[in-house]
């Protein structure tokens, strides 16, 4: 569950975080949200994982 200084750092509230949800979840329609979620997982790993690389890269040529 996202925390709230989470929301705080994005000044949502509970709301807002509510009304976005409603309106993705009309968009996408219920079974394709968590193929959402899945995708958006991955791109989250790939994205540290690449990060991570370039500090190891960075700490090696020191």
């Amino acid at each position: 569950m996202i925390g709230m200084n989470t929301l705080l750092l994005f000044g949502l509230g509970g709301q807002e975080v509510l009304i976005i949800a409603l309106v993705v979840l009309l968009l996408f329609g219920g079974a394709k949200i968590p193929e959402l979620m899945k995708g958006l997982g991955k791109g989250v790993k790939s994205f540290k994982e690449g990060m991570k690389e370039i500090d190891d890269e960075v700490k090696k040529d020191d």
